[in-house]
């Protein structure tokens, strides 16, 4: 997994309330279980028409958030589903930050194991980095995660909790099986006594 330290990149303003993983990500895309490939039918029944043109209205769709890597939500960003497609739908088109009021708790979770950091602020400061969203391409939004750091392109600086094991997953990339990988030592020395005390198994 990809290490998760200081993001500067263009936010995409997406002031909608109740975004959920069907929204995200569409029933029909999940079939696959690989990770990538997704970012194309991400928020695809906003993002295309019925004849799978671009809705130049949508935010990802306008010229200035095509290589957006943080999207500013309203609050319950995630709910719905519990399906894990939505975070690798949303790790495939390139954000790598979510920001919002408030998360659904399965989503949140899942994003952590994905590379992505979800990040839940007061409304009035997501009002403030939707308002830098707004002015486009010129506006670079930092997150530092190591400082537990937003800054505006305006210089305004909010700070942000995370959870201290979660945040050590981010900043060093380990997913699940790499942070059981880390214990590989200690599998193999327990597999080998096992073998010698109890080779029926």
């Amino acid at each position: 997994m990809e290490k998760f330290t200081t993001l500067t990149g263009i936010a995409a303003p997406m002031p909608m309330i109740n975004i959920d993983t069907d929204m995200i990500i569409p029933k029909q895309f999940l079939k696959t279980i690989k990770r990538t490939g997704l970012g194309v039918n991400l928020f695809d029944e906003m993002r295309y028409d019925d004849d799978g043109n671009e809705i130049p209205d949508f935010v990802l769709n306008k010229p200035q958030y095509r290589n957006a890597e943080i999207l500013i939500a309203g609050e319950n960003f995630g709910c719905g589903s519990s399906r894990e497609h939505a975070p690798w739908a949303i790790k495939d088109f390139g954000i790598r930050c979510v920001i919002a009021p408030s998360f659904a708790d399965i989503f949140h979770n899942n994003c952590f194991k994905n590379g992505i950091l979800p990040i839940a602020l007061p409304q009035e400061q997501v009002d403030v980095l939707m308002n830098d969203a707004e002015k486009g391409e010129n506006a670079r939004i930092t997150v530092d995660l190591e400082a537990q750091t937003i800054t505006t392109s305006d210089g305004d600086s909010f700070p942000f909790e995370v959870d201290a094991f979660k945040k050590h997953c981010l900043l060093e990339g380990l997913d699940d099986i790499a942070l059981t990988l880390e214990k590989q030592a200690s599998i193999q020395s327990y597999e080998s006594r096992n073998a010698v005390e109890r080779p029926w198994v």
